[in-house]
């Protein structure tokens, strides 16, 4: 019975995901930044290093944005040219930064 009196006073809200959009055309967008030769050959040596099952940190570039994640890493197609974090593919050419966190065993 009290479940019930409190649903009577909690807020109402007519615009159900309002403030979701609100907050998504907030977002400032930013140029993507490019790489000098040496930042680029040393994300290339980092690429180098990584394996399947290592747990790194990378800054990469998306929809005018960029984006810091966390994880382990579940594929890298060096073919396409792509790095699987969990379940996020992330392209090499938007990666800005990239550390290893620790190694595979």
């Amino acid at each position: 019975m009290v479940n019930e009196r409190a649903k009577q006073f909690s807020s109402f809200s007519p615009l159900r995901g309002y403030s979701d959009l609100l907050k998504a055309k907030e977002k400032i967008i930013v140029q993507k930044r490019e790489l000098t030769e040496e930042s680029m050959q040393e994300l290339s040596k980092k690429l180098g290093q990584i394996n399947r099952g290592m747990m790194i940190k990378v800054v990469y570039y998306c929809e005018g944005e960029y984006i810091e994640a966390e994880g382990m890493v579940s594929a890298l197609d060096l073919c396409y040219k792509k790095l699987t974090l969990v379940k996020r593919r992330i392209s090499f050419e938007d990666i800005y930064d990239l550390k290893i966190i620790s190694y595979s065993t």
